[in-house]
């Protein structure tokens, strides 16, 4: 079925959706769940151990007039990951939008790696986005069911990086997490499509945060030399390329890696 051009003024108005962002209570993912409540959506933050930032979180989308909530859960368990999207509907009543941005980049040199670290970190960047996008797929299809204004299903976005094109020292695990959320993006699309469900990844660059000038001043001083758009990227950098990517705007965009990044791929190698 041929999707209407949506009326521009409304393309971003999210009001009436759900939108689950995982890992949302810091840095990306607290930029990204601000941003879905600013735009309409109520929004469910899930967290691991931040609770005081999830909560603040919550409450700074309380306080602008939204609807949120926080949800503990750690995405690397299926259990957990079960509890979180039934949680979110039980709530709301619907869901609309994930956003798989939870994940841990621990540095550890390949040759001295102990298994365990390895394991984590696919654990949590990886198997987290299947367990979310497999858990939050068959609830909104089963929503989805109960509606019969041709309203479209839903849209999943995951936070990939820009390392899954690249190389960092010390980021092995990480970088081969990424790289393969990036064809899990791809095959997800492919079969989740038919339902109407659009799977999509964002590829962050070097995103600012406090601290991050002070503890990293020559990664930091690279990284600006090197990018053509002059700057560190922010979290609502990130936010609003999901947005973009969770709007009918983008009705006709699935299975691609946006990267977000100021243009850094892009440079010269030399």
């Amino acid at each position: 079925m041929q999707e209407r051009a949506p009326e521009l003024g409304s393309a971003l108005n999210f009001a009436g959706k759900v939108a689950l962002v995982s890992g949302g209570g810091r840095g990306i993912g607290a930029g990204i769940s601000k941003r879905f409540a600013e735009a309409g959506a109520s929004v469910a933050v899930s967290y691991v151990r931040a609770e005081p930032a999830a909560q603040e979180v919550v409450e700074q989308i309380q306080a602008a007039g939204g609807q949120a909530l926080a949800i503990r859960a750690d995405v690397s368990r299926a259990e957990d990951v079960e509890r979180l999207v039934s949680q979110t509907v039980e709530r709301f009543g619907r869901l609309d939008v994930l956003v798989n941005n939870a994940g841990i980049y621990p540095l550890s040199p390949l040759l001295e790696m102990a298994d365990r670290e390895w394991e984590q970190v696919l654990a949590a960047n990886l198997t987290g986005v299947h367990y979310c996008t497999q858990r939050a797929a068959r609830a909104m299809i089963e929503l989805a069911a109960g509606r019969d204004n041709g309203e479209s299903c839903g849209s999943i976005i995951n936070i990939s990086s820009i390392e899954a094109a690249s190389t960092a020292y010390a980021h092995s695990h990480y970088t081969a997490a990424k790289a393969g959320v990036e064809q899990y993006t791809r095959n997800a699309a492919l079969e989740l499509g038919g339902a109407g469900i659009r799977v999509n990844a964002v590829a962050p660059g070097l995103i600012d945060r406090p601290g991050l000038a002070q503890a990293w001043p020559d990664g930091v001083k690279r990284w600006q030399n090197r990018v053509p758009l002059a700057r560190l990227g922010t979290p609502e950098d990130i936010a609003d390329a999901c947005l973009f990517l969770a709007s009918p705007l983008a009705r006709w965009i699935t299975g691609v890696t946006l990267a977000v990044d100021g243009g850094v791929l892009a440079a010269p190698a030399f």
